[in-house]
């Protein structure tokens, strides 16, 4: 690169946090801080990665490459108004076109991302490298504390002449765009990798058009369109259109240098850096999952490569054509479609011209952004038509943009070399290189750094019922979970954990529920990681995608997930567990092939089920807790004998107070359905099979729940009660959800968790709370309506008759609860994560917290 004698360029990234942006901003990080000078970072959370993951990976990677003082920001709680107004801080949850007054919302573009292994799950992890690698600083995010996406980009922005990353959706810039234009004039160029403007053909086949040029998968209903553009096209259409100077690189030039083998065996030669171990491992993890075998055909350097291209070219003097050392480029003019024709037609799927008298955005009723927008990846309409949203099309009529497009990775000019691509030479010694490395992983953080399973002795203890705790990670979920871990195994006898995703937590926050179990002394307890979606919402040919009909009730932002995935942002404060969700599998299991450590395989929620079932007496029974949709519980009942061997199930959820009375549901995120809760609604089809099953069911419904949803009440009895390590812990995470209700009404649903604690209480049995309870015949409606699915009724015809638990004495359930959490017996083995740090910075012999129990 061409050295200039002034001040350093401004660079600002946007990126979803996907493992290649990883690879792009340990790149960019090794750079020359005196020419090239990182402003801030903002994460995009409507592509590839969950908020509340890529916050704490990327504080956590700016960690180990020493730069804390590189502001991140994320989400926010603006809303967009039906007026078109944007207020400040619009979190980018959703794309542009589906943001309303609230972050729960639709997953018309989102749906197309895989969520649970090879999606999000994977990503959210890293595979499950992030927590056994990364070092853990002091940053993490913390719920209406964390700077939102649109301060960082108004700062870095405003501050001066700036160039803007985009390794994403482009919903967060154009967000910041169209509500400060004056700022436009300093950001001073744009490079985005995305998009698909040109077809690759073959050479002898170049006169026919080749139409499957995205990479979407399946492209069934959109062969055209590539994943960062089709996941926001409005707002990429904004971005191109801003009048602010873009080059992109395109699927045109990644395809052209994909992860070749040759590349692949040097990276593997070549790891001298934590950074360059950290990636590698990563690829290693993506090489060994990956569905075909075409993975080094398939695999690109998609924005580590546009960081290369651009820094290149902004490292020369004269750059007019955009020369530089990596790609070939050309000036290309084209849009981005962002609806089908014909246009003007009010089908209901345009969210900008649907049910307004003036559409969104100055939108023109017949112009090109009012027609057809795609649904999903099953749309009727472009499943017929082959829909094109998201396609960076080439057009020369008066909508088009002259945009500087890669066309083309450029061939290494040492002919020497293994590495064909020049860019590939250049990724190797810039992640290699001992200038502005990592200071160190997890491991040499500190001097004593040690991985221990604590399994707890019972002796001769009896043991009680065999239980399991079906948990979708809602916070009341883990408060009971705490609950449980201190019961006498005499009484209660954990004997296995399943996670369902289809509620308040994406599936990687299995990690956190790991952590509690380590705290407490129970690695010996199994974790089973449940379906990805409810019953009936995976696509029928690729099931690692598929709707949000359901889950789109829970919101992203403050409240929702941003929030349960971080556990309000305490999970950073829990020890870390030797055990985590891994993205290694055998062939046993069904995967393509094996990986280098098939042993440690995540178990599925099936196969903890399975083996909690072997580990049965003869005779014995399965009670289970249910604090979640039901998705688990009806794969388990329609397994062989599944139904025969519980005993008893206890489910938390479902409502039937407006039955006698008037009381309306939970499901504030959906207005038109007054009557239901949140978790029959989150998989109604699964409730429905629960409930027409021959399972012995008691039932704890939302009206029960909200007689015990006093913060202040049970915060007053754990004050007066001895304070053992986990009451603390509980004691914070209360203290921190009734503090956010009071101070946001994003928060205002809170105390619903609190109730959650009850199904576990009542299952333990103590006749001093007063219970009552009265047979009712339960039906569950799951129609498909969405104003009434997921509501109770009672049906005497066709009604199961269920226990329904109708009282309890809510001060007697307070003090129970708290006097169980702070009963020193079958306390904590590691009380936070500070402990731990304690422990790893000392010889083991000189470790002694005084709370340590590890013979329970």
């Amino acid at each position: 690169m061409d050295h200039q004698n002034h001040q350093p360029q401004r660079i600002l990234v946007d990126t979803d946090v996907d493992t290649d942006d990883v690879f792009a901003l340990f790149y960019l990080l090794k750079q020359d801080p005196n020419q090239f000078n990182l402003q801030g970072i903002t994460i995009n959370a409507n592509g590839w990665s969950d908020a509340g993951h890529a916050i704490n990976h990327v504080y956590d990677i700016l960690f180990m490459m020493d730069h804390d003082d590189i502001p991140v920001g994320i989400g926010g709680e603006g809303d967009i108004l039906p007026n078109s107004t944007i207020l400040p801080n619009v979190g980018g949850y959703l794309p542009i076109i589906d943001q309303g007054m609230s972050t729960a919302g639709e997953c018309r573009y989102r749906q197309a991302i895989p969520v649970a292994r090879s999606g999000r799950l994977d990503i959210n992890s890293n595979f499950g490298l992030r927590k056994s690698f990364l070092p853990q600083g002091s940053r993490k995010y913390t719920p209406l504390q964390q700077p939102t996406a649109q301060e960082v980009m108004i700062n870095a922005i405003s501050s001066g002449p700036t160039t803007v990353f985009l390794m994403g959706a482009h919903t967060n810039f154009a967000i910041f765009l169209m509500n400060n234009p004056n700022l436009k004039k300093n950001v001073k160029h744009i490079y985005a990798m995305g998009g698909s403007v040109r077809s690759n053909c073959p050479k002898n086949d170049s006169s026919k058009e080749c139409p499957n040029i995205g990479n979407l998968y399946p492209q069934d209903s959109n062969p055209y369109a590539e994943f960062n553009i089709f996941s926001d096209p409005f707002a990429a259409y904004k971005v191109l259109h801003s009048g602010i100077p873009i080059t992109l690189i395109p699927l045109d030039a990644t395809n052209t240098i994909p992860l070749s083998r040759d590349f692949f065996m040097e990276f593997e030669r070549r790891q001298n850096t934590y950074e360059a171990r950290y990636c590698f491992q990563a690829l290693k993890l993506i090489r060994d999952t990956w569905l075909t075998d075409a993975f080094h055909e398939q695999y690109c350097m998609w924005d580590s490569f546009m960081v290369g291209v651009a820094l290149s070219v902004m490292g020369k003097s004269h750059n007019h054509n955009g020369e530089n050392e990596f790609a070939e480029m050309q000036y290309m003019n084209i849009t981005v479609v962002t609806s089908n024709e014909p246009y003007g037609v009010a089908d209901c799927s345009n969210p900008l011209i649907s049910e307004y008298s003036f559409p969104k955005f100055n939108v023109t009723k017949n112009g090109l952004h009012s027609g057809h927008v795609q649904m999903g990846m099953q749309d009727p309409f472009c499943l017929q038509r082959k829909c094109q949203d998201g396609y960076t099309k080439e057009d020369n009529g008066e909508d088009a943009v002259n945009v500087l497009v890669a066309t083309k990775a450029k061939s290494n000019p040492d002919n020497q070399s293994s590495l064909q691509k020049a860019f590939y030479t250049s990724f190797l010694h810039v992640i290699n290189s001992p200038e502005k490395t990592g200071r160190f992983d997890i491991r040499r953080q500190y001097p004593f750094h040690r991985e221990v399973l604590y399994k707890p002795d019972f002796g001769m203890k009896m043991r009680g019922k065999p239980v399991i705790f079906d948990m979708d990670m809602s916070a009341g979920d883990f408060l009971a979970l705490l609950y449980l871990l201190k019961l006498p195994v005499e009484l209660l006898n954990l004997k296995g954990i399943l996670i369902s995703s289809t509620g308040w937590a994406t599936s990687a926050t299995i990690d956190v529920v790991y952590d509690v179990l380590h705290m407490m002394g129970r690695d010996d307890i199994p974790v089973g990681l449940g379906e990805a979606f409810a019953v009936g919402q995976s696509n029928p040919d690729f099931s690692a995608i598929g709707d949000c009909k359901y889950s789109k009730a829970i919101p992203h932002g403050s409240g929702g997930y941003l929030d349960s995935d971080t556990l309000y942002g305490l999970a950073r404060d829990l020890p870390r567990s030797p055990r985590r969700y891994t993205s290694e599998d055998s062939a046993k299991f069904g995967a393509p092939r094996d990986t280098e450590h098939p042993e440690l395989r995540q178990p599925s929620a099936q196969d903890v089920w399975n083996s909690v079932v072997e580990s049965l007496d003869p005779g014995s029974k399965i009670t289970m807790l249910t604090n979640g949709p039901s998705t688990n519980l009806a794969q388990i009942i329609q397994s062989k004998n599944g139904s025969s061997l519980i005993q008893r199930v206890y489910i938390v959820g479902g409502h039937t107070g407006y039955v006698d009375g008037n009381e309306k549901g939970n499901l504030f995120t959906v207005p038109s359905n007054e009557y239901a809760e949140f978790n029959m609604f989150l998989d109604p089809l699964a409730a429905e099979q629960v409930f027409t099953s021959s399972l012995d069911i008691t039932l704890v419904p939302l009206q029960i729940q909200r007689r015990v949803s006093s913060f202040s009440s049970i915060l007053d009895s754990m004050n007066v009660t001895i304070q053992t390590p986990e009451s603390v812990f509980a004691q914070r995470l209360i203290s921190r959800l009734w503090q956010l209700q009071k101070e946001h009404y994003r928060y205002n649903h809170m105390d619903i968790f609190l109730g959650e604690i009850l199904g576990a209480v009542i299952m333990a049995g103590n006749p001093q709370l007063n219970q009552t309870f009265t047979s009712k015949p339960l039906k569950i409606l799951s129609n498909g309506d969405i104003t009434k699915t997921g509501q109770i009724v009672i049906d005497e015809e066709q009604g199961k008759q269920v226990n329904v638990f109708e009282n309890v004495n809510p001060e007697a359930y307070y003090e129970h609860f708290a006097r169980v959490l702070g009963d020193s017996r079958q306390s904590a083995v590691l009380g936070s994560f500070h402990e731990q740090e304690i422990m790893w910075n000392s010889p083991p012999e000189r470790t002694n917290f005084g709370h340590h129990n590890p013979q329970l």
